[in-house]
């Protein structure tokens, strides 16, 4: 049986989210699996997230040679277009090998009456790859390569930085590892790595090691018995500073994919319960998934957030982790789909259901116990402006700073991406006071 091609596969990923508003996590395997090679496989998603990382200018640039817009049906061979010119101007592929193949990519299509569209336009936009690649872009959307009102946000937010967070954006990002303490240590999992010749450094967080080259992790030392996985560095922090101690019951609240509920265990593995909650079912599995990989075991939960008295049995927490949905925008270079499938008026949506499972999640906690509140997100929306309205308005709410700076007009701390560093996340710190007054910690 003929496999497919490989940039069919591509356009087909492509269209699905430029124009279906699909995600690269939902349409992106589904594609790998019709492919056998690891290497077509690795192929297909460099060229998948390479396409959202430049879009825009792929967009501008192929547009001028375009007498009319593709739509319809043809909308495919616009995703056709945009990927061979995506492999033109950022990968090694042969110009003669993307040309060839995109063409055979029209009548597996389905199209082989664009052949002579596909063929003519690759060809021209291979004879002008060094203009194409010199060129500079004025419009801030095109230059930085993301949408104008997240942009309008970063400047607002971050004066002297924003320029700096979307440059990281559009870098791909590091592969961080948290190693398994209950395995083995950080340091004897480095020797291992270099024993299998393997580059990787220590992260300045405990269990944390970075890996300059991706790989497949599936292949590294002890990987499928659960010795390492795969969470970034920024990631990593929530463990340490929710600091659940032995027999205490926590609750790792909107929990899926699990990498922090994993994490929590493998710090403290004599907890009473951990309580892994999510409103998705599907994703509750993956949760499943990685505590069978890791040999931990938790009481998955599959309930609404906003509505404890739908899962909840009653029992107060001692420490909750409140890793909230939001707009993911501390993490687009993992992510570069949702700069295209995220819009401005979300931001609001967002902040309203964070406040809502903030407020559900505060009444479950114990006195005097402890909720850390994390975002993946670098808008002061869902962040600082979050909690500093849910410290106003909660009178058993006390701050408890995990940085020198940090208090209750500008709580929590915000991390930003860099190159070789975490993700953008956000962390805020907070105990339930048992008089009812409110004050910093």
């Amino acid at each position: 049986m003929s496999q497919p091609n490989l940039r069919a596969l591509a356009a087909s990923v492509v269209i699905q989210v430029i124009d279906q508003g699909h995600s690269l996590s939902q349409a992106l395997p589904k594609a790998q699996s019709k492919l056998r090679d690891p290497r077509d496989k690795a192929l297909l998603a460099e060229i998948a997230y390479g396409v959202m990382r430049q879009l825009p200018q792929l967009d501008t640039q192929l547009r001028r040679c375009l007498q009319k817009p593709l739509s319809g049906k043809k909308r495919i061979i616009h995703g056709l277009l945009l990927s061979g010119l995506y492999q033109l101007k950022h990968t090694r592929v042969a110009p003669h090998a993307v040309v060839a193949e995109s063409v055979n990519a029209c009548r597996e299509i389905g199209a082989p009456g664009m052949t002579g569209l596909v063929n003519g336009i690759l060809r021209s936009l291979s004879r002008d790859l060094e203009a194409l690649k010199a060129e500079q872009f004025d419009a801030p959307a095109l230059h930085y390569r993301h949408p104008g009102w997240f942009i309008k946000r970063l400047e607002q937010a971050y004066p002297e930085r924003w320029q700096a967070i979307l440059d990281a954006n559009n870098e791909a990002p590091p592969l961080w590892l948290r190693n398994n303490v209950l395995q083995q240590s950080r340091e004897d999992y480095l020797k291992q790595l270099a024993e299998a010749g393997v580059d990787a450094l220590p992260g300045e967080e405990p269990e944390s090691i970075r890996l300059p080259k991706p790989c497949d992790v599936t292949a590294l030392p002890g990987f499928t018995k659960g010795a390492v996985s795969v969470q970034d560095h920024s990631a990593q922090i929530s463990g340490r500073l929710l600091g659940a101690q032995p027999q205490e019951r926590v609750l790792d609240a909107c929990a899926a994919p699990g990498g922090k509920s994993c994490h929590i265990l493998e710090q403290q593995p004599k907890l009473a319960e951990l309580v892994a909650l999510d409103v998705d079912p599907w994703r509750l599995t993956r949760v499943q998934q990685n505590l069978d990989r890791l040999g931990l075991t938790a009481t998955l939960k599959c309930g609404d957030g906003t509505d404890p008295e739908s899962w909840w049995d009653g029992q107060p927490f001692d420490r909750i982790l409140l890793d909230a949905p939001c707009s993911a925008t501390g993490v687009m270079r993992r992510n570069p789909d949702s700069k295209w499938l995220r819009r401005d008026e979300d931001i609001a949506q967002l902040a309203e259901l964070q406040k809502r499972i903030l407020n559900a999640c505060w009444e479950m906690l114990k006195p005097g116990g402890t909720l850390v509140y994390a975002t993946c997100s670098v808008l002061p929306d869902e962040n600082v402006q979050q909690i500093q309205a849910f410290l106003q308005n909660t009178p058993d709410a006390m701050l408890d700073p995990i940085v020198a700076d940090e208090d209750a007009t500008q709580p929590g701390w915000q991390l930003l991406p860099t190159p070789e560093g975490g993700d953008g996340f956000y962390y805020a710190r907070l105990i339930k006071r048992q008089d009812g007054t409110s004050q910093t910690a």
